[in-house]
């Protein structure tokens, strides 16, 4: 066989900046990476080396073949792989649920500094792959985390992250329209949320990856991607405990928006928390 995996590489790097690929490089190697079962430093050792005529090799280079043909029609790169890193760990992901942000740590990462040491009861409301009730569970030791979200779809996917990841009793997950499946008698210390928050006009203009495979009803926030907002800000406080917490994943230009939605539901030491790049990326509340 004339291939090598540098120049299986190349290949692939030329077919992604074709299709318009803004990481076409970084892309190519990942698949490549996950075709061929190896890393960065098996690569650089061997990838100048013509490859062997074996059954296994002629798999996976028609594997890479076919997951760069995916990649080429913007299917998102974690979608291929199965995969996406959250906090420090891999989550399985697909076309049911938000692919896993960075900018969500910031969530996560609030609330773990905010409750170091303690106990709190969590909900996680619109859970998706369950990255942030697992995160929270796991990484901040917390006994106990109820993963709520609409979508069976995206429950199963939670549910298969829970049980690879953790002790299946520290995460319940719950199908449920926001609160609409909990008892009015449950109380927790702590609500988080990553609910859909960009305007239904702006999806259009979204890059094709997010706007024609992320599942649109984590995206659409409605008219001005402040619906969900308006709903958790109303119905939260019937299921704090008192001096209970919320923090709420935003978009960069939603920070007084919803901040006002919490104050006029009666809410307090509102604060508005920047992500790493300095944007506007959480908004938390303490309940009276």
């Amino acid at each position: 066989m004339n291939l090598t995996l540098q120049l299986l590489f190349e290949e692939g790097t030329e077919k992604l900046l074709r299709a318009g690929i803004e990481e076409a490089s970084l892309d190519s190697k990942y698949l490549l990476f996950q075709a061929f079962h190896t890393d960065m430093t098996h690569f650089l050792i061997d990838r100048n080396r013509k490859l062997l005529d074996e059954e296994s090799a002629f798999r996976a280079v028609a594997e890479y073949r076919s997951m760069l043909e995916k990649r080429s029609k913007r299917i998102p790169l974690q979608q291929i792989t199965g995969s996406c890193e959250f906090m420090g760990l891999e989550f399985y992901v697909n076309e049911y649920v938000l692919i896993p942000r960075q900018d969500t740590e910031t969530l996560v990462e609030l609330v773990l500094k905010d409750y170091k040491g303690r106990k709190p009861e969590v909900l996680d409301i619109c859970t998706g792959s369950g990255c942030i009730a697992v995160s929270l569970a796991l990484l901040g030791g917390f006994d106990h985390v109820t993963a709520a979200d609409i979508s069976p779809e995206a429950l199963k996917v939670a549910e298969r992250n829970v049980n690879h990841l953790m002790e299946v009793d520290k995460v319940t997950l719950v199908e449920s329209d926001l609160f609409a499946s909990m008892k009015k008698s449950r109380k927790f210390d702590v609500i988080v949320s990553n609910p859909p928050y960009i305007p239904t006009k702006i999806i259009e203009g979204l890059q094709p990856e997010v706007r024609d495979y992320e599942p649109i009803l984590a995206l659409d926030g409605k008219e001005d991607g402040l619906y969900f907002y308006r709903r958790l800000a109303l119905e939260c406080g019937c299921y704090l405990n008192p001096g209970g917490a919320v923090y709420f994943e935003i978009g960069y230009d939603q920070g007084e928006a919803v901040s006002g939605l919490l104050k006029d539901a009666g809410f307090k030491e509102i604060r508005v928390v920047k992500d790493a790049a300095g944007l506007d990326r959480v908004v938390c509340a303490v309940s009276v």
